[in-house]
């Protein structure tokens, strides 16, 4: 038997962009066939609200080689991948958008870098940004940088979640169960040989992002929280420079009363300062708050995701 190469697609809402997508992924199939690999298509409706769930089902119906499952409700795409995950049967497993954002063409080639027993995955990484807002941009690769520099996560700026791995990564990676994922850190966390493949953007075929500025800010402290604890160095190291400026302050105006005789004048400014310290103590307790919720959240052991539907194993 050839080996099999299992392709993870999170779908939601993708109505529009799904009939482009199996197409490609269905030519790329043809010419992964003819180097003697199967290409098993998964496909992970995540609570989708359109007409996303009955494509599944036609398309699982109609090609041989497609496979869906669907969500009792919206869980993400973090649950969505996770799910592919658990339930892909290859030797390789490769996580990409039905967007089109991620050309399937590029799987042979990906596959080809892999024989080659050098690298357990090989990841794309957009080398531009093009068609993408200007601001969006800029916070995005602040966010790489910031999150290199204070976390054990290995992330290479533009780095996407397409990508093809070998089954012990798979394996690996399915063995973190935490809920709260960020599935860029834990792929660089659990290490393994990785081949950086870059490529040009490619904007959606059909469709609008999911993502807006604000869950992607979201999304980005997801990640600095379930990699790093710096920030909750950084508060401490904050509340100390405060303490010594408040001293210092109370120093300044101990002298200057006992010189001037003046214990009135300075309220305004005083006043800036209390509400400086309770601006300081507020972000601080916000910190430590954004760790105790993700730990509370893990506490629960809540399932990743709930399924609600599944296609049938096929003769």
């Amino acid at each position: 038997m050839g080996r099999c190469i299992s392709v993870v697609v999170p779908c939601y809402n993708e109505e529009q962009a799904l009939p482009y997508f199996i197409q490609e992924i269905q030519m790329v199939a043809a010419e992964m066939a003819q180097k003697g690999v199967e290409l098993e298509i998964l496909l992970v409706n995540d609570g989708s609200r359109d007409g996303t769930l009955g494509l599944l089902r036609d398309y699982a119906a109609q090609y041989p080689n497609v496979r869906y499952l669907s969500f009792s409700r919206n869980f993400g795409k973090e649950a969505a991948m996770y799910a592919g995950l658990e339930h892909a049967r290859g030797d390789y497993v490769a996580i990409m958008d039905a967007d089109m954002q991620d050309p399937p063409a590029l799987l042979p080639q990906m596959y080809d870098l892999l024989q080659t027993g050098e690298y357990d995955s090989v990841a794309t990484r957009r080398v531009s940004r093009k068609g993408e807002p200007l601001i969006r941009s800029f916070f995005a690769r602040m966010f790489y940088k910031l999150i290199n520099r204070i976390s054990d996560a290995d992330i290479v700026d533009g780095a996407r979640d397409y990508r093809l791995m070998r089954r012990p990564m798979v394996d690996a990676i399915l063995s973190m169960k935490e809920v709260n994922r960020f599935s860029k850190g834990i792929f660089g966390w659990v290490g393994f040989r990785t081949y950086w493949l870059p490529y040009e953007n490619v904007e959606r075929v059909a469709g609008e992002t999911k993502w807006s500025f604000w869950k992607l800010f979201r999304y980005s402290l997801e990640g600095i929280i379930a990699f790093s604890t710096a920030p909750l160095a950084i508060a401490s190291v904050v509340g100390l420079l405060v303490c010594l400026a408040a001293a210092v302050a109370l120093a300044v105006v101990l002298v200057k009363t006992l010189a001037f005789g003046d214990p009135v004048a300075g309220w305004p400014s005083m006043i800036c300062i209390i509400l400086f310290l309770g601006g300081v103590q507020l972000l601080t307790v916000g910190i430590i708050g954004q760790y105790l919720a993700k730990t509370y959240l893990e506490t629960k052991k809540r399932p990743i995701y709930i399924l609600a539907e599944e296609s049938q194993d096929k003769e």
